[in-house]
């Protein structure tokens, strides 16, 4: 049986491996995973056991969007320190630790923890008088959930659909604070002026967003000819809660920005579709490409949408490789960012027709995203 199995898990494995899935900047503010952590490995094909995965991402984002516009003009800016670029530039390093239980073929429980090393330097957030960084580091929001093969995969071999459901813990700190410069001059007990304060970091690098949320997944595939199949991935998270009370500070940029004072609790979006080429079969070694969208909605669909937030996609190419032999799974993408779009908020709209003057804010997106995953089945099993 397994004999017959083995040419669907070798593709599948490459085709929707882990499906880390994170904004390329401020946009998509957070992380999440797709269903199970090992869902289309071949431990969904061999019964129960446990497979635990680690995920390392990392990008940086500096260009500037408003609309599909970019704003080219910040790199050249002359700052009141002499330095040329006002551009914000956010640093995210992210490793998520994950177990899953196979409680057979077609059923498993996950657990994604993630952890963050974040950094953003910006000008505005001190004074813009000169440029410095604000970092945050800690755990992210705790996932758990259960996934289910639809059809019986020894039953069918060229093609399935995984529907999974999952809850989200505010595990995260939402309120991660540290240094703004030149901002709100204070004196000590000493007598000394401290031209700064402690302020919670932007919303783009803090590490949870403070809200109990639940997750709707799916992912599949299909034989289309020869060693190609096609896969498939989607995943929303709703998030209920409207405001998480992190104050923003950007009504003190400017009174209009009143709105945005504290911070929203918002949804997120990801989709996938693509294809996957079996390279060789005896080596276990895949290739894949597809298109990638990834964001923040403008409203919420369950819940208000109220404070800060800053709504937006990217569309990427992902194209990837990916390598399994015995209990091991190895795999690496680079997502490009092809279309980013940082749409008009809540708060622009409702400053829009408060003033009469048009109002879209704007984003920083990533040139690119690097995925490398690993994962490993533990236990008795019948590896490949």
């Amino acid at each position: 049986m397994y004999r017959n199995i083995r040419p669907i898990a070798l593709l599948v494995v490459a085709l929707v491996w882990i499906t880390q899935a994170s904004g390329q900047g401020c946009v998509a503010i957070k992380s999440f995973t797709t269903c199970d952590m090992n869902a289309f490995t071949n431990s969904n094909l061999m019964g129960k056991g446990w497979v635990v995965s680690t995920n390392y991402r990392y990008f940086r984002s500096f260009r500037h969007f408003s609309g599909t516009e970019e704003s080219t003009g910040r790199f050249d800016h002359v700052n009141a320190d002499g330095s040329v670029g006002n551009e914000v530039i956010n640093y995210v390093t992210q490793l998520n630790v994950g177990m899953a239980y196979d409680l057979n073929k077609r059923n498993s429980i996950y657990f994604v923890l993630p952890w963050s090393y974040n950094t953003r330097s910006s000008l505005y957030e001190h004074g813009n008088k000169s440029r410095h960084s604000m970092r945050s580091v800690g755990i992210g929001d705790i996932r758990v959930g259960v996934q289910r093969w639809l059809f019986d995969p020894d039953s069918t071999r060229k093609g399935n659909l995984a529907l999974g459901v999952g809850i989200k813990l505010p595990t995260g700190n939402f309120n991660a604070m540290d240094f703004a410069y030149d901002v709100h001059p204070q004196v000590d007990t000493n007598g000394t002026v401290h031209s700064g304060e402690y302020r919670p970091v932007d919303q783009s690098i803090q590490l949870g967003d403070g809200g109990f949320g639940f997750t709707l997944e799916l992912q599949g595939f299909a034989k289309l000819f020869g060693p190609v199949f096609g896969y498939i991935n989607g995943f929303y998270l709703f998030n209920p809660m409207e405001t998480n009370g992190t104050r923003t500070y950007r009504e003190t940029l400017n009174p209009i920005l009143s709105n945005e004072a504290i911070c929203s609790v918002p949804d997120q979006y990801m989709a996938r579709l693509g294809l996957d080429w079996n390279i060789s079969r005896k080596i276990g070694l895949n290739m894949f490409c597809g298109g990638r969208l990834e964001g923040i909605p403008v409203e919420d669909l369950i819940g208000g949408s109220e404070g800060f937030r800053r709504p937006g996609y990217v569309i990427s190419l992902e194209p990837g490789l990916d390598w399994m032999r015995g209990r091991h799974d190895v795999n690496l993408s680079v997502p490009v960012a092809m279309v980013r779009d940082r749409t008009q908020s809540v708060t622009d709209k409702e400053t829009q027709a408060a003033t009469g003057k048009p109002r879209h804010g704007d984003a920083a997106f990533a040139d690119y995203l690097i995925n490398i995953s690993w994962s490993v089945r533990l236990g008795n099993g019948h590896p490949f």
